[in-house]
């Protein structure tokens, strides 16, 4: 290994990705200590950082050339130490002149002014913050003054990030690609639209609001009717994740959806206002859809909310089929088991989509109109390769029976099925027609049952859930 040269071996040290390995290998010899300290780009660390500046300028010293760096302080009590905080991050900013790519998650000592060291690293073009309650709008702000780089932003349960002079600030620079903002309370559907211009450049939006406080809110129509009307031009986005939302016929949000023509990925989950027509006007445009994702409320929670028509029916699932003929992967989930939707989608809508649609994956959540007489169905299914069933309480061991006759299914998911026992898997048993098979809190089936019936198989029986 001496004679080899530093390429040769520079290659090889590429080959390992695990953390363990390399720090095994570089440990072996000092030559390849030092040819390891030049090639790691990448470092994650968390609560074993102590005392944490010392420790990272040792670490930013010895790896000259980190690129990503990812501090994540989960389960950290005082007892561990004090945490990073922003004279950390000033270490870590000068001495890391590569860094691109930077993640923060539950540093709670950190600040506006730790965050404002950041503008010195100007190829910054990643930073995630995941629950760092000190760090305000002004932080973020500064942020976006400082790094002109940055492309990719996600905020996630930044509670005291009020102020939305940033987001305006964005677009005009245009330049973001991806922006993730989860649960922070202060930023609305309707400080998107502060994005403007910088929505053309948009690749990926996850809009997600806290649902604990949106739903200490009144749903009034007087609140949605401030939005203003306008087109957005969101022609590259490719993935849209909404959370808690409200959706405003012909505002905010309802206007992304009539301007996505290379939407890929749609999840929309428990917003309130989404109607038939929206989904007609964003499947008409968004010809390449591969995954649609649904969680809609159930009918115990829609008379809470006044006068919005907010139930998705098969007019829904209809203009799917008819407009989505490359969609892969469809989930529909309703949010609560007790109160069923019993007036949204049926089973003739589920069944002509999947007539229509090459779907390799169908996953259903609390789904009550789906029977033994939908699992038939799934038998002309010949695209269908993964089936997940949650709390799908129609569907008895005649109908489970059929999943052995699916064409081309290779993973059943049952989780919660009150009605299926050993008895509807035992076709699958020694079949080797499935390549994963998982059960999760059926009560009427046993590890017995599942014995042998897949290539792979995962057993859980917690039955807390029904008491």
């Amino acid at each position: 290994m001496d004679e080899l040269p530093d390429h040769l071996v520079w290659d090889i040290l590429s080959k390992l990705h695990t953390t363990s390995d390399r720090n095994s290998v570089s440990l072996s010899c000092r030559r390849f200590y030092s040819l390891d300290n030049d090639q790691r780009y990448s470092l994650r660390v968390g609560c074993g950082l102590v005392p944490a500046t010392d420790a990272l300028l040792s670490l930013s010293r010895r790896f000259p050339n980190l690129s990503k760096v990812e501090i994540i302080y989960s389960g950290w009590m005082s007892k561990l130490g004090k945490q990073l905080d922003d004279q950390g991050l000033l270490v870590l900013t000068t001495n890391c002149p590569s860094l691109t790519d930077l993640t923060l998650s539950y540093c709670t000592f950190i600040t506006d002014v730790g965050i404002r060291h950041l503008s010195s690293c100007p190829e910054l073009s990643s930073l995630v913050l995941n629950f760092a309650p000190r760090i305000t709008g002004c932080g973020v702000l500064s942020l976006a003054v400082g790094c002109k780089k940055l492309r990719r932003l996600h905020l996630v349960r930044c509670l005291n990030v009020a102020s939305v002079e940033w987001l305006e600030y964005f677009g005009k620079l245009e330049t973001l690609e991806e922006l993730c903002i989860k649960n922070c309370r202060a930023i609305g559907e309707g400080d998107l639209i502060k994005l403007r211009s910088s929505w053309r450049k948009l690749k990926s939006l996850q809009f997600e609001v806290d649902a604990n406080y949106r739903y200490m809110k009144v749903y009034d129509q007087v609140a949605v009717e401030r939005w203003p009307k306008q087109l957005v031009p969101c022609d590259n986005l490719v993935e849209l994740s909404l959370g808690n939302c409200i959706i405003a016929p012909g505002r905010g949000l309802a206007c992304v959806f009539r301007n996505c023509k290379n939407l890929e990925k749609l999840h929309l989950d428990m917003c309130i206002g989404v109607s038939d027509s929206d989904i007609l006007a964003l499947v008409q445009k968004a010809k390449h859809l591969r995954s649609i994702s649904l969680r809609v409320p159930s009918d115990f929670t829609l008379p809470l909310l006044n006068n919005i028509t907010l139930r998705l029916t098969d007019e829904s699932l209809s203009a799917i089929a008819q407009h989505c003929s490359q969609l892969e992967r469809f989930k529909i989930s309703f949010s609560d088991g007790e109160f069923p939707s019993l007036f949204s989608f049926s089973l003739q809508g589920i069944i002509t989509l999947m007539e229509k649609c090459p779907i390799r994956e169908l996953s259903l959540d609390h789904v009550c109109s789906f029977n033994d007489m939908g699992m038939e169905a799934l038998c002309s299914a010949q695209n269908l390769e993964i089936l997940e069933l949650v709390h799908c309480q129609e569907v008895s061991d005649e109908g489970l029976i059929l999943a052995s006759q699916f064409p081309s299914l290779s993973v059943l998911k049952l989780s919660k099925c009150l009605g299926v026992t050993d008895e509807g898997l035992r076709p699958l048993v020694g079949s080797q027609k499935l390549e994963l098979l998982v059960v999760e809190d059926c009560p009427q089936v046993s590890r017995r049952g599942v014995h042998d019936a897949a290539s792979s198989v995962s057993f859980r029986q917690d039955l807390s859930w029904m008491y």
